[in-house]
């Protein structure tokens, strides 16, 4: 069992670390002020290839496992949370084009998307069906040779400003198995968006409803056969839940560093804050919880590279555990800031808005537990099968 990363690896780090300084740390302060979301630096990350990372070659992707694209996404969290989590996002929805459309859709839509000349939006969520999105309402008609949308999404990242929606939508019976998914060019007709949401955190993406009134569009737009869309979009969320713990533990690196910084320089009564004991004990743990954390991702990670049979569980572990640790860490490094930690001068406050989302979004922490515990408790001998 080797924890060490490849040389192919260091490169790829080396080079997420490099755009993240570059194009990403100076200006997130100013996104996040002014709710700017920063397209042309998403269209430069696509120069990197950061649009298409786990796309296999042959359809114009990177081609990396899960593994790299994950330590590619926390590099660049630690630049800017909320522009990295859309990146990841875009990436999932990709890969579902890329994955399971026919050839057609994907000569037409997915060179845009790799190339950052389209940007992708993935519509699951809805008003009544958020953790419970078996039961989604938006429906699909199948009228000739196109298929009709009705009903609406919300929370959606992105909304308004990208090119595509993928979306999952019923085309029969109730349940997971009468769900299809959809290609949907965003400025088609009947499709209206909401107000661009005032969020506590991810302030440097739009988030809206979207509501989709009479949509037509070619059959040809469905993405695999009618009644796959859930299994789809769980396939995508497995993945999905990897890159959004990736982004907190790019915040929660960056918060350490900062926090690692400030103690070294701050006094109080007569010495610097990294001489208390205290200070060095919640530093301590702050790293061990960084690691840990790490870990659990890059494993889960490996285990969707490997298509272990248990990946899902892996990646529902992983998510729960990282995005909760990063996120108290995070909180702890504002804690060592103290009144300096609270002042938007300091991004402290900035990362640990922007890390609380990822307990809720890509599954909340709580379907990961059932998740978890429905698995350990249906499968017999499940946990001679983790060693």
């Amino acid at each position: 069992m080797d924890f060490e990363l490849s040389d192919e690896q260091r490169l790829l780090v080396d080079s997420a670390q490099a755009f993240a300084r570059k194009e990403l740390a100076p200006h997130a302060a100013d996104w996040d002020r002014d709710h700017h979301f920063p397209l042309d630096v998403i269209r430069r990350a696509a120069e990197q290839g950061f649009l298409g990372l786990y796309i296999d070659e042959d359809n114009g992707g990177l081609g990396l496992s899960r593994l790299s694209s994950a330590l590619i996404f926390e590099q660049l969290a630690t630049g800017c949370v909320a522009t990295t989590a859309f990146i990841s996002i875009h990436n999932m929805a990709a890969w579902m084009l890329a994955s399971f459309a026919d050839q057609a859709l994907k000569d037409r839509w997915l060179p845009g998307l790799i190339s950052g000349e389209l940007l992708a939006s993935y519509c699951l969520t809805e008003p009544d069906a958020g953790s419970d999105a078996a039961n989604l309402r938006t429906r699909a008609r199948l009228d000739g040779d196109s298929y009709v949308l009705d009903g609406s999404k919300c929370f959606i990242s992105g909304a308004g400003a990208t090119e595509v929606l993928i979306v999952m939508a019923r085309t029969g019976a109730e349940g997971a198995k009468g769900i299809s998914c959809f290609l949907v060019p965003a400025d088609t007709d009947g499709i209206t968006y909401g107000r661009n949401e005032l969020k506590m955190g991810w302030c440097a993406q739009p988030t809206r409803t979207i509501t989709f009134a009479n949509v037509r569009i070619p059959a040809g737009n469905r993405i695999g056969p009618e009644g796959q869309g859930f299994v789809y979009a769980m396939k995508g969320l497995d993945g999905g839940r990897i890159n959004i713990a990736s982004c907190s533990l790019g915040a929660a690196q960056a918060a350490l560093e900062q926090s690692l910084g400030y103690v070294e320089q701050r006094k109080q009564f007569g010495q610097q804050l990294s001489d208390f004991q205290s200070v060095q004990f919640k530093l301590a743990d702050m790293l061990t919880d960084l690691t840990a954390s790490r870990q659990m991702v890059r494993m889960a990670a490996a285990k969707l590279d490997t298509r272990h049979s248990e990946a899902s569980l892996y990646c529902a572990m992983a998510k729960r555990f990282a995005t909760d640790h990063c996120f108290t860490l995070c909180n702890e490094a504002l804690q060592i800031h103290g009144g300096y930690g609270y002042l938007n001068d300091y991004p402290l406050e900035r990362w640990v808005r922007d890390s609380r989302v990822h307990q809720i979004l890509e599954g909340s922490n709580e379907i990961m537990r059932l998740i978890i515990a429905r698995r350990l408790l249906q499968q017999d001998g499940m946990l001679d099968r983790l060693l």
